[in-house]
């Protein structure tokens, strides 16, 4: 059964694999074509962000049904949900984003 701190979770880290995984592939892609692997792992850290986010939360369809039926038919509960699952995903990528930072050795 899944619960609403186990889905946090899972939404945390999965943000923060979406984000690292492209990164660094991203960034092995970038030396075979003989570019710079540390200027592209940023590009791709800050371009990914939004992408990593919408695919953590399982898409942005099902967030926005849940936001309609929320606002409009008055479960509140679902939107309050939704917004901490998105906090999640933000916190997941940002703690991706600090990570690849501190790999490629700092604010570049």
């Amino acid at each position: 059964m899944e619960t609403f701190l186990n889905k946090m979770v899972l939404i945390y880290f999965t943000a923060l694999g979406i984000l690292l995984g492209a990164s660094l592939v991203g960034s092995l892609a970038a030396v075979l074509v003989r570019e710079p692997p540390v200027i592209t792992m940023l590009k791709l850290a800050r371009d990914i962000k939004i992408w990593a986010i919408a695919a953590a939360i399982g898409g942005t369809f099902s967030t926005f049904e849940i936001f309609e039926s929320g606002l409009f038919q008055g479960e509140v509960r679902a939107v309050i949900k939704q917004l901490f699952y998105i906090v999640s995903a933000l916190a997941g990528t940002q703690t991706a984003h600090y990570l690849i930072l501190a790999l490629c050795g700092g604010n570049k």
